[in-house]
């Protein structure tokens, strides 16, 4: 229903948990509902109204209890919260009918009971609200205005409000009665004379609920009020703007004001900062912390304006292009086959999903000289056509399975700067040439059994197919804690190292990933230490007899020989010496002279073993290598 400046519902809740000014804070749900019309033209009041509500726990806290005089038999017998609306738009719709009035507006002291009780539990219950539960006057707001002299308006409720006007309380015991009562009493006193020509103007903007977000771009430039941005944690990896939205539902939130936040692999770590209207409605999100979004409790903190725009800035034509239509469902797309051409992607998608202006409404993700990184973003006009789409996750594609969840602006502009500034990959810098014998950084906590060691993987495997394999473990990645074992000839050998950031998320991703398959192989994963991937790294061996340090570990089986123990030494044996030959018999020309220290006989074979020793180590051992994330 339209505003309407003559006629007012003046409106109370009351929940299972905190009320007043922390209503809703609790996520209590509502079990009191009282309402009352006044006819301002009239200066009549119609019949008061006061419904139980039962909710879905039957549990009430000491504080309600207190507040409201009522006990958890009160509410058995009591309707949901649907029914108890129903009642509220008949009762209201025929007073309205015998006023000859065919509008109104909700009167409420406070915002709580609509945005942070109301519109949150109907949210959850998936509930259509009418829409008169989307603008209202706030009796607090509008005392303000007309009495600023009166103190903060944060100190204000209805008792100060009565004593500041000279009003005396009026006599009710029934919970809800008393404040609907007294409310109606302070709307009639504001509208009379001399107030009474201010109202009426007043009520032409109201505080309103929005009724969806609306997604958008965000500039590097623009001004953005560190008062109105908070951080949301722990939310789940899958969880869209649209999913943040609804967790604040009853709050407004800027245009694009929606950024999640991505990890250096590029994918979502868990977090996003969210961007409110003014900063009456950041305070009431802040309200909002260790709320639940499905099974998981949502942190949420005060974030600053540079944080935001750090995330959510952007100024790639590129991406502008591409977002400038608005109200746009976005779909991000990723683990493309690098050949993939819009056609394909089209073809993908099929009829049943036509994306927005066809291939215009793709945008693939590209590294800075030009190479595709297998994600791209995709337009769709509506929720029909994106919910299709997703109906196609982990399809194939050429080869490949393709991975489909929603987007944001946001995310698009977050996902081209980390692309287009620098490789998710980072280049390591030139090892320098260290003994062999060091001890490698990472061997700090050498027993800690933080670490997975992957065998099997397809030889064609990159790091990229490694980060796709662990899935939503590869947040709990240590950064460059990738280490793909290669042979003496440079080619994969099928093995790596992952460093986890503790022993608990190697343990997992040991139980979740073993024996999963990658490009129709399966991959066998176990968890280990530092020190076992360290020793496997510099040569050693680690298998079901244990571990068999690398030959630069093994110790001397004898002392070395008085007789050698010169300052200065010949040059030593290229290769060590199977038998000492006889001392009539001439040295060999690759043997001068005899070896410094006997061989062990582990490692006497003429020709060494090939070893799997880490480049970080030695830069000059050719048969030697690793890559690093």
């Amino acid at each position: 229903m339209a505003s309407h400046s003559d006629t007012l519902v003046v409106f109370f809740g009351a929940t299972a948990g905190a009320n007043g000014g922390k209503l809703g804070s609790d996520e209590r749900e509502i079990i009191l509902l009282v309402w009352q019309i006044v006819d301002l033209h009239e200066k009549k009041v119609g019949k008061l109204h006061r419904c139980l509500v039962k909710p879905d726990t039957l549990e009430l806290t000491d504080e309600c209890k207190e507040e409201t005089d009522l006990i958890v038999d009160d509410l058995t017998k009591a309707d949901p919260l649907d029914k108890v609306l129903q009642q509220f738009q008949q009762s209201v719709q025929v007073e309205l009918e015998d006023l000859g009035r065919n509008s109104f507006t909700l009167c409420v002291d406070g915002p709580q009971v609509i945005r942070q009780a109301l519109h949150p539990e109907a949210s959850k219950k998936n509930l259509v609200l009418p829409e008169c539960f989307f603008s209202f006057v706030d009796l607090q707001k509008e005392f303000h205005k007309c009495c600023p002299n009166a103190g903060p308006g944060e100190d204000l409720n209805i008792s100060s409000m009565l004593e500041y006007l000279g009003l005396s309380s009026v006599s009710e015991h029934a919970s809800g009665l008393l404040d609907v009562r007294n409310m109606v009493q302070l709307a009639l006193h504001i509208m009379a004379e001399p107030l009474s020509t201010y109202l009426p103007h007043s009520l032409l903007q109201l505080p309103s609920v929005k009724y969806k977000f609306e997604s958008g771009t965000c500039s590097k430039t623009d001004p953005v009020d560190s008062e109105t941005v908070i951080r949301a944690r722990g939310l789940p990896w899958q969880s869209s703007d649209q999913d943040i939205a609804r967790f604040f539902k009853g709050l407004n939130i800027a245009k694009g004001g929606v950024a999640l936040c991505l990890n250096a692999q590029g994918r979502r770590n868990g977090e996003a900062l969210v961007r409110f209207v003014n900063e009456e409605h950041r305070d009431l999100a802040l309200e909002r912390h260790k709320h639940h979004m499905g099974s998981r409790y949502i942190e949420v903190y005060k974030a600053t304006g540079e944080e935001f725009l750090k995330i959510a800035g952007g100024t790639s034509n590129e991406v502008a292009q591409f977002l400038s239509k608005e109200n746009q469902v976005i779909i991000r797309m990723r683990g493309l086959p690098f050949t993939a051409t819009p056609q394909d992607v089209l073809s993908f998608l099929g009829p049943e999903s036509p994306v927005t202006d066809g291939a215009e409404g793709l945008l693939f993700v590209k590294y800075p000289d030009g190479r595709p990184s297998g994600d791209a973003f995709v337009l769709f006009s509506c929720e029909e056509y994106a919910q299709n789409a997703l109906r196609k996750h982990k399809q194939i594609l050429g080869k490949r399975y393709i991975e489909l969840f929603r987007s944001t602006a946001a995310e698009v502009q977050q996902v081209l700067n980390r692309y287009m500034s620098a490789p998710l990959i980072s280049t390591l810098p030139p090892a320098p040439i260290l003994p062999v014998m060091a001890t490698p950084p990472f061997l700090a906590t050498a027993n800690t059994r933080d670490c997975v060691r992957l065998r099997g993987l397809p030889y064609t495997a990159a790091i990229e197919d490694i980060l796709e394999f662990m899935g939503e473990h590869t947040v709990d990645i240590k950064p460059h804690g990738v280490h793909m074992v290669l042979n003496q000839q440079g080619r994969p050998s099928g093995d790596a190292f992952i460093q986890m950031k503790s022993s608990d998320k190697a343990f997992m991703v040991a139980q979740k990933c073993h024996k999963k398959t990658m490009k129709d192989r399966y991959v066998e994963v176990f968890q280990c230490s530092t020190e076992e991937m360290s020793i496997v790294l510099m040569g050693g061996t680690l298998n079901r007899s244990g571990l068999s340090p690398p030959p630069c570990k093994l110790p001397c089986r004898f002392p070395p020989h008085p007789l050698l123990s010169s300052p200065i030494s010949p040059p030593p044996c290229k290769l060590p010496c199977r038998f000492p030959p006889p001392p009539s018999l001439p040295r060999p020309a690759s043997c001068p002279l005899p070896c410094k220290f006997p061989p062990h006989p582990l490692v006497s074979s003429p020709i060494p073993p090939p070893t799997l020793q880490a480049c970080i180590f030695n830069s000059h051992t050719p048969n030697v290598l690793k890559k690093q994330f």
